[in-house]
């Protein structure tokens, strides 16, 4: 089935555009967040088409005065990859790798429109491949990008603009990952589901620094890399290693923290150390991760649009749907010889079953 898209030289396999290898599980998506130099305002986008589903879903989400007020949409895609429009929630891509804008149409007293623009060429992340036995469970790249926002945010008639020096990250991510209805053919032989996640893209005045750090239930590490890019680097002008670490003191009877130091090696040089304090949570299931009905994939019919609210003071930490979080944090970043460095950034989180190095069962 020919569409839009293959009138653009984007083809990377000899069929049409709608058809994107054999995988039924291969999606494309778009992320953003961002937030006030203050920590405060904090807003999120998730965009993910499906092609092999043929589903298309949107999700925008931002805090205020404690709670956290979403929008979800899902559409049937048609095989129709090419326009990036959800319902309310439109993507623009106005310079591609550089700057891009989010529309959100007033729906149930939420809207929003914003311009994101980065700091610097986005990294490239190493590629993720999981398998659980012999099944494939990720196998996807990642671009990432610090950045700055302009525009405003509307909730329920109070529009507020998106203050001077607002910053966050967006990404690109795409290749396999469970989406949609969960395969019902279980693994042979079973196993105790595991999966620790941690990335930190972290914004200073002149400097991003991202790290991220996935590992199976023992601790071994199966990705991991530190990147530190100054403002306006271009590709390869950024310090990588893949040896940093971070550790973390959660907050008891919880798998969120409390605080955290990350530990950056240097070649030839002393380390740098970060340390975090989160101020702010944000619920991911707001954007549809670990979302008990708005997962992302799941059809919900031919154009599907919803509000929710969450009161962030009385949902529970532990319930699954509760893991999956990013942390608006405070970070101090400790060079010798220099004096501290201080910045904002977020603290993504999310710990499913056992973890032996800090003793979750």
């Amino acid at each position: 089935m020919l569409t839009k898209a293959d009138d653009f030289p984007i083809h990377q396999t000899p069929e049409p555009i709608a058809y994107s290898g054999t995988d039924r599980n291969f999606y494309d998506r778009y992320f953003f967040n961002g937030y006030n130099p203050d920590g405060s305002g904090f807003f999120a986008v998730a965009f993910g088409v499906y092609p092999h589903l043929n589903i298309a879903d949107a999700h925008f989400s931002t805090i205020r005065d404690g709670k956290e007020y979403s929008i979800h949409a899902s559409k049937v895609l048609n095989m129709e990859r090419w326009d990036l429009e959800v319902g309310p929630i439109r993507i623009e891509v106005l310079e591609p790798l550089q700057k891009l804008k989010v529309t959100l149409a007033l729906t149930d007293g939420i809207a929003a429109e914003f311009v994101f623009e980065g700091r610097a060429f986005p990294i490239e992340e190493p590629r993720f491949i999981r398998r659980n036995g012999p099944r494939t469970f990720m196998d996807y790249t990642r671009l990432t990008q610090n950045g700055r926002y302009t525009g405003w945010i509307e909730v329920d008639g109070v529009r507020q603009a998106i203050a001077p020096g607002a910053v966050g990250t967006r990404d690109r991510s795409w290749g396999v990952r469970p989406i949609g209805a969960p395969d019902a053919q279980p693994l042979v032989p079973g196993a105790v589901p595991g999966f620790f996640w941690q990335w930190t893209p972290l914004n200073f005045d002149d400097k991003s620094v991202f790290f991220h750090f996935t590992a199976d239930s023992t601790g071994i590490p199966w990705n991991t890399r530190a990147v530190i890019c100054p403002d306006g680097a271009g590709p390869g002008a950024m310090a990588e290693t893949e040896v940093a670490r971070m550790t973390v003191d959660f907050i008891p009877g919880t798998k969120h923290a409390r605080t955290a130091t990350l530990r950056i090696p240097r070649e030839g040089q002393a380390p740098v150390e970060i340390d975090f304090e989160p101020i702010v949570k944000f619920q991911m299931r707001g954007i549809g991760y670990i979302h008990p009905k708005w997962g992302h994939g799941g059809y919900k019919g031919d154009l599907v649009v919803e509000r929710e609210d969450i009161d962030l003071a009385a949902l529970d930490p532990n319930a699954i749907e509760n893991l999956h979080i990013q942390a608006v944090s405070k970070v101090t970043l400790r060079e010798p010889g220099k004096p501290d460095q201080k910045g904002l950034g977020v603290f993504e989180q999310l710990v499913l079953g056992p973890y032996e190095p800090y003793g979750f069962k």
